[in-house]
């Protein structure tokens, strides 16, 4: 995740009114009317907020005739603070493996590569362990280019080239930390805050 956006993250939560919205937001989907009768604020403060928290990708858009209702983007919420925790406290460079321990991870990853992609290379099935997940996001991520901004769209039809359910790929590779989110534009996240399969049994 880069520096700066997650600086941004933070201002974002760094006020007590925001905190709250987000709290009552998770609960429920509420409008602008609803959450300044809950906090007992004016209007204009809420809209102050609430561009806020949608700057930092934290809230959804529901709008019903004239009313726009709120709910929380728990994906963004949890992705930005999984990511927080990796910039503060990255893991380990790696793990002191023998020769045989680095051959096995690449004779398991050649094997789930293998057994998941078709000749054509398109995806024969999303895994279901999470292990054998990750060694496909990886090879998913490793497609993408670093520092370029990608449309949803973009991803979207990226995905598709690889499997029907683009929707569930494109959720895992933010969850793993692959990619980052704001605003529906979508980015490469450093190699080194991807989720390691090589860490999971």
């Amino acid at each position: 995740m880069q520096l700066d956006k997650l600086v941004s993250y933070h201002k974002a939560l760094s006020d007590p009114t925001r905190l709250r919205i987000l709290r009552l937001v998770a609960a429920r989907p509420l409008s602008g009317q609803e959450l300044a009768a809950r906090l007992g604020v004016t209007a204009p403060t809420i809209t102050h907020h609430v561009l806020k928290l949608r700057e930092a990708g934290l809230l959804y858009e529901r709008r019903e005739k004239n009313t726009i209702y709120f709910s929380l983007n728990r994906e963004t919420l949890e992705a930005k603070s999984r990511g927080t925790v990796e910039f503060v406290c990255p893991k380990p460079a790696g793990r002191e493996g023998t020769e045989m321990t680095q051959a096995n991870d690449v004779k398991f990853r050649e094997s789930v590569l293998k057994n998941f992609f078709t000749k054509e290379g398109r995806l024969k099935t999303i895994p279901a362990q999470l292990k054998k997940k990750i060694v496909i996001l990886e090879r998913l991520a490793e497609q993408l280019e670093l520092g370029k901004a990608y449309a949803e769209k973009e991803i979207n039809e990226f995905l598709k080239r690889y499997h029907e359910d683009y929707a569930t790929l494109r959720r895992e590779l933010i969850m793993q930390q692959f990619m980052y989110r704001e605003n529906e534009i979508y980015e490469l996240n450093p190699r080194e805050v991807w989720t390691k399969w090589q860490d999971l049994h």
